[in-house]
């Protein structure tokens, strides 16, 4: 470990647009962990939301495209446009103490949304990891359709 020390700076002067990415690496993983422990929601994997299922019968809401919807979802999860998806709304609102799983196709774009029903007021609120197509690796049943 000695010799190491010694090395390092060495090292540093003779890479130092490696020893830069390397410390911008660092700073940004640690950005990115900071980031994730306040967040105000949490991200499911697929076993976590069967389990969630099970347990609480949460409001599962599908933002993915009407066509990717209807080729598969979790079933009974209900299909909401992103464009229309408004957490202040009088249908949704009586839900804010039901826990509200959030999910796309991909998990591309769960993130946004999530942090809206946070904002109205929602407090037990999840997003499922790598969206639907998780879902289905993970192979979990899926339903066709529009319901």
């Amino acid at each position: 470990m000695n010799d190491f020390l010694h090395k390092l700076p060495q090292f540093v002067g003779n890479h130092l647009a490696l020893s830069l990415l390397f410390v911008v690496l660092v700073l940004a993983l640690i950005v990115t962990q900071i980031m994730v422990l306040l967040r105000k929601y949490t991200e499911l994997t697929p076993a976590g939301l069967t389990q969630l299922i099970n347990r609480d019968s949460p409001l599962l809401i599908d933002l993915s495209a009407i066509a990717d919807f209807e080729k598969m979802h979790v079933p009974g999860a209900k299909h909401v446009a992103m464009s229309q998806f408004d957490p202040e709304h009088k249908d949704l609102a009586k839900a804010r103490e039901l826990p509200v799983v959030v999910m796309d196709k991909d998990g591309r774009t769960t993130d946004k949304a999530a942090q809206r029903l946070i904002k109205a007021g929602f407090t037990r609120v999840y997003t499922l990891g790598g969206g639907v197509l998780a879902w289905q690796q993970a192979q979990l049943p899926v339903a066709k359709g529009k319901n």
